[in-house]
């Protein structure tokens, strides 16, 4: 039987993005990419990114936050999720800030009320090789490449590997279609995250995304904060918009002292429970 089962989770939303928090600390073991799978296929348990908290690892952090797609492939940043993190780490708590680890580094949350976190998500990474792209390029601002009416798009991780497509009519990019063929493209060995982004004015931004290993979602920060950073860089927008997704909008700043990117949005509690046993029956890899 699978370890996981009779572990506390709580689902969460970000602005629409569906988070299910796993609580491992103090534990020995760590969610494998078919508990992943089974975990979604659970009555009730559908999610976006699992974010699996454990003990932390390095001195002066709170805790380490493993992120997993439903697909069971690993992440390296969800600003949503993270946010849900923080109101399970301190809810009933008095302090107001906490330091998380993850594999794309660490991360600094902010309470700014009962549910409403900001999250410094860190510096954006520009250099081809540290997005990662498969090969040198000029520029990664403009890449050369396209699949039907999304073109040239620009390259940025934020933790993890982000192309940010400028439209006219973000609601009329075909992502459902584009998304897996652009998310798998020989260009980005490590795949990435696809965005359509319509400029509204300098400091509001509409934006859909096809996330890799998860599909469409309502919502993700990390692709918001990438995005304020490519229309930055275009002359597009200013440091600070908000950006309105699907499921609800977020704040992003590209804070000029240090090139952080600060996102503030909200998390919702749903339910939360035990994971069930039956759950991990016939596990399929």
């Amino acid at each position: 039987m699978s370890p996981l089962a009779g572990r506390w989770f709580a689902r969460m939303n970000g602005i629409g993005n569906e988070i299910i928090v796993l609580d491992l600390r103090g534990a020995a073991f760590d969610v494998t990419p078919e508990e992943a799978r089974a975990i979604h296929t659970g009555a009730g348990l559908r999610y976006d990114q699992m974010m699996v908290i454990h003990d932390a690892r390095s001195p002066g952090f709170d805790a380490f936050a493993r992120i997993l797609n439903n697909d069971g492939s690993q992440a390296g940043s969800c600003g949503n999720g993270t946010r849900c993190v923080a109101y399970i780490l301190m809810r009933g708590a008095a302090r107001e800030t906490l330091r998380l680890e993850t594999i794309a580094g660490p991360l600094e949350i902010t309470r700014l009320g009962e549910m409403v976190f900001r999250v410094d998500m860190g510096a954006p990474r520009l250099d081809w090789s540290e997005i990662p792209l498969r090969h040198p390029v000029a520029d990664t601002n403009f890449l050369e490449l396209s699949a039907g009416p999304l073109r040239r798009p620009s390259a940025v991780s934020m933790g993890n590997p982000h192309a940010v497509f400028f439209v006219d009519d973000a609601a009329a990019a075909d992502l459902a279609r584009l998304g897996p063929e652009l998310e798998r493209d020989p260009m980005f060995p490590e795949r990435a995250n696809i965005s359509a982004a319509e400029m509204r004015a300098r400091d509001h931004i509409i934006l859909r995304v096809w996330e890799r290993g998860a599909g469409l979602t309502k919502a993700c920060g990390s692709a918001a904060c990438a995005t304020l950073v490519a229309a930055v860089r275009r002359g597009l927008a200013d440091r600070r918009a908000r950006v309105s997704l699907p499921g609800g909008d977020l704040e992003i700043e590209w804070r000029q002292s240090d090139g952080h990117v600060l996102m503030t949005g909200p998390a919702e509690l749903e339910i939360e429970g035990r994971l069930d046993a039956s759950i991990f029956e016939g596990m399929a890899s």
